[in-house]
């Protein structure tokens, strides 16, 4: 369930919070990673990340920030050059510009919460379709 900003007007205006559970968001895709949006204005975006094992999300270097917190299984997030091994209750912030990518180990399934602001553009997220495409989690290092 998709939110948009819902946020009172004044103070003491009352609102719907946007609000989800995890796991009746839970969708996977045999194909590639899935994400279920929990929220989205012109500030932020939330989703739910869904990863079968070995899916992922491409290297990209958006100019947003992004964390990353790992509800389940285990994984690797590269940052810039580092790959760093998460797994449930890690949290990886990447800024802007940095070269970013997800990816669920060949052993089990991913789940995190991924909180990017601003919400990248579309064509920002050009490299990733093309990775997704090509299936490559980072064109710069696996055409080598």
């Amino acid at each position: 369930m998709a939110w948009t900003d819902s946020r009172p007007k004044h103070p003491t205006e009352v609102s719907d919070v946007p609000a989800t559970d995890f796991d009746a968001e839970r969708s996977y895709d045999d194909e590639r990673f899935s994400t279920s949006e929990v929220f989205h204005s012109d500030r932020m975006k939330i989703v739910c990340g869904y990863f079968e094992p070995g899916q992922f999300i491409p290297v990209h270097a958006p100019d947003s920030d992004v964390a990353i917190i790992v509800r389940s299984g285990s994984g690797v997030v590269r940052e810039g050059e580092t790959d760093r091994s998460v797994g449930p209750g890690d949290v990886v912030v990447v800024p802007a510009g940095t070269a970013r990518g997800v990816r669920a180990s060949d052993e089990e399934r991913l789940e995190a919460t991924l909180v990017t602001a601003p919400q990248p553009t579309d064509a920002e997220h050009d490299p990733v379709r093309e990775g997704i495409r090509r299936g490559e989690f980072d064109s710069r290092t696996d055409a080598e």
